[in-house]
């Protein structure tokens, strides 16, 4: 049987700078998986296209919102933290980073593992629509109104109790991470989360 795990989970808004966070971890020994990945598994089996990598695609942002949401609405808000927090479970690797929660009911899914503790990323609105216009994804290519409305979206304006509630998960962390400076900082910052939860450097 798989003994305790160690997982960090990850929320906050996009391009605030989860991504780097996921790859700071990964060479700490962390696994990597991500709620969003069943979002694009499930955009696939609709007929839609495959994102490339983890974290990246061309799947755009509102149609992995939809999806998302709708995934939530068939399955109860937390189904995509319930999937997840079972393959962790079964896994044989004893720590994980995991990404893309948006949904307080998938961090009470999630939370039924013992060494699961939620980290907030918090960057301010200038520096993500500065990444955003910088890093030019595909999901990003939109207008400034059009990814202001994104955001607004996926923090929780206007949306159900099942939908993006980016916000009120935020409100839920264990630790808050500001990210507006240098990925040294940013570095620097969740190497003292991982002190504080046993998981620093051996």
């Amino acid at each position: 049987m798989p003994g305790k795990k160690l997982c960090v989970g990850l929320t906050g808004r996009m391009a605030s700078g989860k991504g780097e966070a996921v790859r700071l971890l990964q060479g700490r020994g962390f696994a990597y998986i991500s709620l969003s990945d069943i979002v694009r598994r499930e955009a696939a089996r609709d007929g839609g296209k495959t994102a490339p990598s983890a974290r990246g695609g061309t799947i755009s942002r509102k149609r992995m919102q939809d999806i998302g949401n709708r995934l939530r609405a068939e399955g109860g808000a937390g189904v995509q933290g319930r999937m997840v927090r079972e393959q962790v479970t079964a896994a044989t690797e004893a720590r994980w980073v995991i990404d893309g929660i948006r949904n307080p009911a998938e961090v009470l899914e999630l939370r039924q593992m013992a060494g699961f503790y939620l980290v907030g990323i918090d960057s301010d609105l200038p520096t993500i629509l500065a990444r955003m216009k910088k890093r030019a994804r595909a999901t990003d290519a939109v207008s400034k109104a059009e990814l202001r409305a994104a955001l607004e979206r996926e923090w929780g304006d206007g949306e159900p109790a099942g939908g993006q509630q980016v916000g009120p998960t935020m409100a839920m962390a264990d630790f808050t991470v500001a990210n507006n400076g240098t990925l040294a900082e940013l570095e620097a910052r969740l190497d003292e989360v991982l002190e504080k939860i046993g998981a620093g450097h051996e």
